[in-house]
């Protein structure tokens, strides 16, 4: 362990820690986990339906970056959770899902069933009210959350779905009326 500034270093005790404890889990951990996966797999779900729906280049990078970005944070939540001895929430359905951005079923039908410029618009419009509902959460487990991997979790989600927020609105505005 290495001692004051000019001071010998000494052995760690047994179980002693360098740095600081890790803090504990809290509930705020375990709700963004249990919350951000399904929100993921809604995310998913749309991005699934990307490809044989349109055929414009900056839709489909935007899903192919999506996935790239939500699949493994799903796997990693889920690890988490494991380890904490909880189950992994099934399907993509939360609670509070309208208040977080989740589209309703009718409206993951009227996005299955469009198609070219009409599909684009709706995805970019829905994607865009999730991504800032998963940057709600996230802010919320910044402000209340302890866990340190959960934390920087949310701080991914919430640095890289503002960004994918601001190229969304960008887009949008750009397509034809």
């Amino acid at each position: 362990m290495p001692g004051s500034p000019g001071a010998q270093a000494r052995t760690a005790t047994p179980g002693e820690r360098v740095g600081p404890t890790p803090s504990p889990t809290v509930a705020a951990d375990v709700r963004f986990a249990e919350g951000m996966i399904p929100h993921h797999r809604q995310a998913l779900e749309m991005t699934s339906m990307v490809e044989a729906r349109t055929t414009t280049a900056s839709i489909r990078a935007f899903a192919r970056q999506i996935a790239a970005a939500q699949t493994p944070e799903i796997k990693a939540m889920t690890a988490w959770l494991g380890e904490l001895g909880r189950s992994v929430p099934a399907g993509h359905q939360h609670a509070q899902g309208a208040a977080y951005g989740m589209a309703t079923q009718e409206e993951l039908n009227a996005l299955r069933a469009a198609r070219g410029a009409a599909f684009d618009r709706l995805f970019l419009q829905l994607m865009t009210r999730h991504h800032a509902g998963a940057v709600k959460m996230a802010g919320e487990q910044l402000a209340d959350g302890r866990d340190q991997r959960m934390r920087l979790m949310a701080k991914d989600v919430y640095s890289g779905q503002s960004i994918e927020i601001a190229r969304m609105r960008q887009v949008l505005e750009s397509l034809p009326a």
